[in-house]
């Protein structure tokens, strides 16, 4: 049986928004709020892939690396806590057509490969808090930051010492469109 790998699709955020977003993260809710994600695994899900192996994985790095989609920019502006899941998050409150189409691409194939890709719709968001289960209070106004999405990756999530790190694997380019 061969190893298996814990991995997702996402995009990352530029060191100076995870500044901003940690900055006001702090700023904004108590300490006891939830379990804090790290400033380094900050990133915007396109597709949850579970647990994969080695062939499963090699899969769906050659789909990655056919996908023709350009940058784009998402408005991160909003909010909000899923009790139930337990998270507190930022997102946009207008998915570029862009970032629709890249995450659908991607959970397709994913699918297609045997990875169990939730029902529910997708929901552009970066997980601020995990095991926030209690009542949060969601400021009324949110920040208004831009996220050039120029690359999207494969990252693995590592779970290690009572800790999760997220580990960059590959990325692809997503050219900007000139005008």
């Amino acid at each position: 049986m061969s190893a298996q790998r814990r991995l997702f699709f996402a995009l990352s955020l530029p060191p100076e928004l995870q500044k901003q977003v940690v900055q006001w993260r702090a700023d904004t809710f108590p300490a006891d709020t939830g379990r804090l994600i790290a400033a380094a695994n900050l990133h915007l899900t396109l597709a949850f892939l579970g647990e994969v192996s080695a062939q499963k994985e090699a899969a769906l790095r050659s789909v990655a690396g056919r996908i023709d989609a350009k940058g784009f920019t998402v408005q991160i502006d909003d909010a909000g806590h899923w009790p139930g899941a337990g998270v507190v998050w930022l997102g946009t409150r207008r998915a570029p057509r862009a970032l629709l189409q890249l995450a659908d691409v991607l959970r397709s194939h994913a699918a297609r490969n045997g990875c169990y890709q939730n029902t529910l719709p997708f929901h552009p968001h970066i997980s601020l808090f995990r095991a926030a289960t209690r009542p949060v209070a969601i400021p009324p106004a949110t920040p208004d930051w831009a996220l050039q999405a120029k690359e999207f990756g494969l990252y693995q999530s590592i779970y290690e010492r009572g800790r999760t790190r997220y580990s960059l694997l590959q990325s692809w380019p997503l050219p900007v469109l000139l005008t």
